[in-house]
């Protein structure tokens, strides 16, 4: 069962923070008509924009290939395909934003030598081996040189049992400040039960949701806590630990 609930108020008087969202997957050549990619629909990544432009927050989204669309129009919404596109664009605006929120599935892989202005032939008799090198990770990129007031937000798709393991290892690994950890069982669902999982000077704002949540819902419940661990970082300028 899906759960309703109402947003938590936020802090009265409080600014807005810039958002800056990835949401989407990203597609790694193989030639020019195919690649690999995911099945990452980006509606999560959407909705938070949405929610958030909706509070008044100046918002940008970055978005992969996907044929979802935010509604707001006050979103600043730029396109990306691939990994190094998205590089290129988080590089160009992380320095404007004073939340960043990387929901987009970004590729580990990418062909090591794809063929940029052909199409491979399929052949009878051969079998087609593609190499692959890893991508940056660019949650740990954005990291290393995010501000001391800048909250640095990523997300964690893991198996139910390995869950909070997996996502407490992540956040140490990319020095992020938020964590956002949700069941690999619900890939492709439409509801999504979550925890956040925080740095050590960011404890307090551990929580889960009660239930599960449809993305609109979840968004909904998300922001005011980012909010709220956005301005406990930027009052105490503490560095992730």
């Amino acid at each position: 069962m899906t759960t309703k609930i109402t947003p938590d108020p936020f802090p009265t008087g409080a600014i807005s923070p810039r958002v800056l969202i990835s949401a989407g997957p990203t597609h790694e050549p193989i030639d020019a008509v195919r690649y690999i990619g995911n099945r990452s629909s980006g509606k999560l990544g959407i909705q938070l924009a949405n929610q958030a432009a909706s509070l008044g927050w100046p918002t940008t989204l970055l978005l992969g290939p996907s044929c979802h669309s935010p509604s707001e129009p006050e979103i600043t919404t730029k396109r990306f395909g691939s990994v190094t596109e998205l590089q290129e664009l988080l590089s160009q605006h992380l320095g404007g934003c004073d939340v960043l929120v990387m929901a987009a599935a970004v590729a580990d892989y990418t062909p090591e030598s794809p063929v940029v202005d052909g199409k491979l032939r399929r052949s009878e008799t051969e079998e087609l081996t593609i190499r692959l090198s890893p991508t940056p990770d660019l949650l740990a990129g954005c990291c290393s040189v995010a501000r001391p007031d800048q909250l640095m937000v990523g997300f964690a798709l893991e198996p139910q049992e390995q869950l909070l393991e997996m996502a407490r290892t992540k956040l140490e690994r990319k020095g992020a400040d938020l964590i956002i950890a949700n069941p690999l069982e619900t890939m492709e669902a439409g509801d999504i039960e979550a925890t956040i999982m925080a740095c050590s000077a960011l404890s307090d704002h551990e929580q889960s949701t009660d239930g599960t949540l449809g993305k609109a819902d979840f968004a909904a419940w998300l922001l005011p806590k980012l909010q709220q661990a956005w301005l406990a970082k930027r009052n105490t300028k503490v560095d992730p630990q």
